[in-house]
């Protein structure tokens, strides 16, 4: 007697995991997440020390070098910094208006995650975590939850 449990056909395959430790991935993926990045920044309007300190705290110097010449390889740590960042520039702009989208990091919040504080400065006080949390928040809301 066969107990197995047997699940239906499907056409659905997870997508292949990106290997961020992988340095030829890295390598692939940099220079088009600063481009990315750089463009939300200047859409968020964000003040360069913020948009260091989300980077993993760059000093000046490297942040305007990167600016300049976004052909680099990034660590996983800032890779991963932005790309919970453009999932949350992305949830935001599927969710609210363009206008409203590129606001929402600045404007206080009454959701118990940020306690009356911005999501900016939520992110900025609590690093990688605290993007994890707006991103995870985001996507639950583009879930209908």
């Amino acid at each position: 007697m066969n107990l197995a449990y047997a699940y239906p056909k499907s056409r659905f395959e997870p997508a292949v995991l990106v290997d961020l430790n992988a340095k030829a991935e890295r390598e692939r993926l940099s220079q088009a997440a600063l481009k990315g990045f750089f463009k939300l920044v200047a859409a968020w309007k964000l003040r360069d020390d913020d948009a260091r300190e989300l980077l993993g705290g760059l000093s000046s110097s490297a942040y305007y070098e990167w600016k300049k010449h976004p052909d680099r390889v990034l660590e996983v740590d800032r890779i991963t910094r932005i790309s919970y960042l453009l999932g949350i520039y992305k949830a935001l702009h599927i969710l609210y208006g363009d206008k409203l989208a590129d606001k929402w990091v600045s404007l206080p919040n009454k959701n118990p995650i940020f306690g009356g504080r911005t999501p900016l400065s939520q992110m900025l006080a609590g690093g990688l975590l605290a993007m994890q949390t707006v991103r995870k928040l985001l996507d639950a809301r583009r879930g209908g939850l």
